[in-house]
């Protein structure tokens, strides 16, 4: 797959051009250049590929046995783990991020389709007597057609998560990467093909969001609906989804609190804590933009934070060294600078970045926002950019209630040499997730989501796999006789 080609859409098992053949120019963020074309799915296409996958659960798809599903899974991340310097180049290339980063998601892609391909034997019904006369036992059978929404944050990782369940569950796809960033997850869909899963099991239809999104969503041949993305879409989404009653799990947006007290090992917690909003270039829904500092250590880990990001290497994509790639667009690169302008307005201080470079393409430098309060808008929006916005508390009650004064519930990361505080804050801290000194998220077999208005349901545990499964109980009369209630 050479990127400067016309890449169409992945329907029944074949690329395919759009029904109306449009095309969306991509361009690399990080350098403006030309990088291919790719076709814009549309109504129509969205009806072919949900027939489609209709077709193979109805199929050769729908009659392939758990091993086999299992063994598909394994091929697939053997395909993708094989083709890792190619994918990460072209997921560079698409998105600015750096090829540092994107090795790394392309192999978290294979380990998690791994994962449930071992996770399918869990995948188990039950039996349950009744007596004498009455056996109960139930069937674990998939949903459905599923549409699967991911971001242009994390392309081939996010396809990865939500292919990988789906499929061990038995279910058929329709995945739509943002129009955007679609090459990697259209590769894994060849590859997916090549590695023998049926025609139509996976169908990928890069497209708009609020037109053949919102079409796709609404669509009565699907049966579930996966979306990762912004808290505004997906409040869209569930309304969307609401008039079919379909199964809906919500992955979004998140202000995550990087709490740090002053009994903390310091010179760890600053590299780790800048690692922690810079990663990806704080294009990430678990980025710890909001730096929380017990008041007696503040000035220290906000200027340690600062140097830190002073030090992060900033530069090409595609040099193995850089740490700090494009941001996406230079769309969203204006918009991140309006959170940092608008915070200065409203009285923070920027201590480094806080500028738009010369040059081309779409970066932006890492940025410490001081004197900022949990009431700014830097502290409250989702900026999705390298800012992060530090705030000094006074104790352990302050933290928390500062950590939870957000309308999103995503991550939190507590720093403390207190092993019952460290406890303490994960019990009372209102997310999905609370690392104890650890900067680290997300891993296969740790149940990723949020609470509050960052979404529901969970990724990446085998728990995931009931949101692609239906529980069909049936009832067996093993008695002499049969039975005659009303004696008729």
């Amino acid at each position: 797959m050479t990127a400067g080609r016309v890449h169409g859409l992945f329907v029944g098992g074949e690329l395919v051009e759009a029904a109306s053949g449009e095309l969306r120019e991509l361009s690399e963020p990080a350098t403006g250049a030309p990088l291919a074309r790719c076709a814009l799915a549309g109504e129509a296409d969205v009806d072919r590929a949900v027939a489609a996958a209709r077709g193979a659960l109805d199929g050769r798809w729908g009659k392939t046995p758990p091993p086999e599903r299992s063994r598909l899974l394994h091929a697939l991340a053997d395909a993708i783990e094989a083709e890792r310097d190619a994918l990460a180049e072209l997921e560079t290339r698409n998105t600015g991020k750096p090829i540092s980063s994107t090795g790394g998601e392309v192999a978290g892609a294979a380990e998690v389709l791994r994962y449930y391909a071992s996770g399918i034997a869990s995948i188990q019904g039950r039996a349950t007597p009744f007596g004498s006369s009455l056996l109960h036992y139930s069937l674990k059978e998939p949903v459905g057609v599923c549409a699967q929404i991911v971001p242009w944050n994390y392309p081939i990782l996010m396809a990865g998560w939500r292919l990988a369940p789906a499929l061990a569950a038995g279910c058929a796809v329709v995945l739509k990467p943002d129009p955007q960033t679609p090459l990697t997850a259209l590769r894994v869909a060849e590859l997916a093909a090549a590695a023998g899963f049926p025609a139509g099991a996976v169908n990928v239809l890069p497209a708009d969001g609020p037109t053949t999104g919102a079409y796709l969503v609404s669509h009565p041949g699907v049966d579930k609906v996966a979306f990762t993305g912004s808290t505004r879409t997906g409040a869209e989404v569930m309304r969307l989804a609401a008039a079919g009653i379909k199964r809906l799990t919500l992955e979004l947006g998140g202000k995550s609190p990087n709490v740090v007290f002053a009994d903390a090992p310091l010179p760890e917690v600053i590299p780790a804590s800048a690692w922690a909003v810079y990663a990806s270039a704080g294009q990430s829904c678990e980025c710890r933009s909001r730096l929380l500092v017990e008041r007696s250590v503040y000035d220290e880990v906000v200027a340690g934070v600062a140097a830190a990001a002073g030090r992060i290497r900033a530069g090409d994509p595609l040099d193995p060294e850089t740490q700090l790639g494009s941001l996406s667009s230079r769309a969203h690169r204006d918009r991140v600078h309006g959170f940092v302008a608008a915070g200065v307005e409203e009285g923070a201080e920027v201590v480094c970045g806080g500028g738009i470079p010369d040059g081309p393409g779409a970066f932006y430098p890492a940025t410490v926002l001081a004197s900022v309060d949990n009431a700014m808008t830097v502290a409250q929006e989702e900026i999705f950019g390298p800012v992060v916005s530090a705030i000094p508390f006074e104790d352990e009650d302050d933290a928390v209630r500062i950590a939870n004064d957000v309308r999103y519930g995503l991550f939190a990361t507590v720093w403390t040499g207190d092993p019952g505080r460290g406890h303490r804050l994960a019990q009372r801290i209102r997310a999905g997730q609370v690392g104890v000194n650890t900067p680290f998220t997300a891993r296969p077999g740790i149940p990723f989501g949020g609470y509050k208005q960052s979404g529901f349901g969970r990724e990446l545990a085998l728990e995931t796999l009931e949101a692609y499964l239906e529980t069909k109980s049936v009832l067996v009369g093993i008695g002499a006789r049969t039975p005659n209630p009303f004696g008729l």
